[in-house]
Parts: structure tokens; C-alpha cells; sequence
């Protein structure tokens, strides 16, 4: 039998679909306020924000930033870099300067921007651009002549964006020797920078036992590795420094202040 309730619902379809439309709004609501909470949450973790003076967004959600120079920057004013403001209380923190390249070339530029970032209090770090077809040993050797570590630098950094006729697993194996020798020589493991398509190719499975400095200017996150160690990103290429002319890569270091220190040289 059916109950009085039921033949009341069947007798009034107007009713049966305002309740309906009720229903309806209110789930609505109910999934907007859950995305609202959800969008503020993750808008605040993966918070990127338009700075005026750098000309680029930046991820204000790390609370490190820095920059890489070489001498395609020119004479740095590293005092006007160490005072910018690239957001309220936000300045830069660190600088990748390019030491050497291949068996004997040195940055004509490094021992200036080197001593200059150190006393502006700026944390340093060296890097090295690989050249595939040249001898690993030896490149290692061009930056040890060139790159003296002293307490409270970053770690040293192998760059590396070239290819050569090399299999892929032969020159995994070279980059390997160049890190190895480097880590044995200062005590500290290196990093690699490279990007997204060398990683996959050359690091990946092979090198993973080694922290990364990753470009990638594609995404507003690095989801996109999993695996990946990454410490350092180049999120930008083209912001804006004073004291520097022309366009210069902007990066972000992936934790705190703690684990900032700890990488850095004891």
C-alpha cells in the first residue's frame, strides 16, 4: 500500500520539483564552499604573486630567492642587487655565479662577482658548463684550479645542457666522473643543473643519488617529477635586477631557512 506521504508527492509534481530545485541549489553551494576552501588553501601554497621590480611573477610561497650570473651580465652593481625589493621584505638571498667552462676557459667576470656577492651577504655558489666532448678529469680540474669554497658557500654545481655523439649511458657515466671528483676534492656533494629533458635523459637512473637545480619555466609547480630531488628552481629567464642590465634568471630554493644551511658549506 502505498503511504500518504507518496500518493501526496505523485499528486504534486510542481511541489516534487521545487523541492528538487532546492536540493540542487543547496549541493551547489555546498561543492562552491568546499572549492572555495580548496582554492584559498592551495591559493596560498602555490602562491605566485606580480613583483613590479622584477617584472615577473614569482612563487611567494618559498621564502629564498636568488639569481645566476655570468659574463653575459656584465659589470654587476652587486650592492643595488643586495638592497632590491622584489616584494615587500622579500630580497634576494643567494647568487649562482659561472666559474669555468670545458677544460680551460674561466669566466672572466667570476673572481670579481664571487668576492663582490660574499661581502654584499649574499650566499655564493660556483657552477661549472659542461662540454661533453671534452675530457671529464680535466674539466674537473679547470674548476678546482679556479673555485676555492669557504664556509657558508653553496654547494659547487655541474651545468650541464649539451649534447654530443655520445650514448646517453656514456655520458651519464662521464658526469659521474666529473661529480665524484668534485665531491672527493671538497667534501660536499655537487648539484646538477640541467632541465626537464636532460633530466629525464642523462640524470634520471642514472645520477639520482645527486640534489638538483632545475630549470623549468613552463609550470607553476614541479609536480611533473616525482622522483626528482630537486633543491633549487629556475622558475624565470627573463626578470628584471637593478644593478644589472638586461634580462637574468630568477630562482627559488624548495624548503626553509633550516635546510638552507644545511646544505651550505660547514
Amino acid at each position: 500500500m502505498s503511504h500518504p506521504a507518496q500518493k501526496f508527492r505523485r499528486k504534486n509534481p510542481i511541489a516534487r520539483q521545487q523541492k528538487a530545485r532546492l536540493f540542487g541549489i543547496g549541493a551547489v553551494g555546498l561543492l562552491a564552499g568546499i572549492a572555495g576552501l580548496w582554492h584559498y588553501v592551495l591559493g596560498d601554497f602555490s602562491r605566485w604573486s606580480h613583483s613590479s621590480p622584477a617584472g615577473i611573477r614569482l612563487p611567494l610561497h618559498y621564502e629564498i630567492h636568488g639569481l645566476d650570473v655570468s659574463k653575459f651580465q656584465g659589470k654587476i652593481d652587486w650592492p643595488r642587487v643586495a638592497a632590491m625589493e622584489l616584494t615587500d621584505q622579500v630580497r634576494f638571498r643567494f647568487a649562482f655565479i659561472k666559474a669555468t667552462e670545458g677544460v680551460t676557459l674561466n669566466d672572466k667576470t667570476f673572481a670579481t662577482n664571487w668576492k663582490s656577492a660574499r661581502q654584499h651577504g649574499l650566499r655564493r655558489g660556483a657552477y661549472h658548463f659542461y662540454v661533453p666532448w671534452r675530457d671529464p678529469e680535466a674539466q674537473a680540474e679547470n674548476f678546482i684550479r679556479h673555485v676555492q669554497l669557504e664556509p657558508g658557500d653553496l654547494p659547487p654545481v655541474l651545468d650541464i645542457e649539451l649534447t654530443s655523439l655520445k650514448s646517453d649511458e656514456r655520458l651519464a657515466e662521464e658526469l659521474g666522473t666529473w661529480l665524484r671528483l668534485i665531491e672527493a676534492h671538497y667534501g660536499q656533494k655537487p648539484l646538477i643543473y640541467t632541465n626537464g629533458h636532460f633530466y629525464r635523459k642523462y640524470v634520471a637512473g642514472h645520477l639520482d643519488e645527486y640534489p638538483l637545480w632545475l630549470a623549468d619555466y613552463t609550470a607553476d609547480d614541479l609536480t611533473r617529477y616525482p622522483n626528482a630531488r630537486i633543491l633549487f628552481w629556475q622558475h624565470a629567464k627573463d626578470g628584471l635586477v637593478e644593478g644589472i642590465r638586461g634580462r637574468v634568471d630568477y630562482n627559488v630554493f624548495l624548503s626553509d631557512q633550516d635546510d638552507f644551511e644545511d646544505i651550505c658549506r660547514e
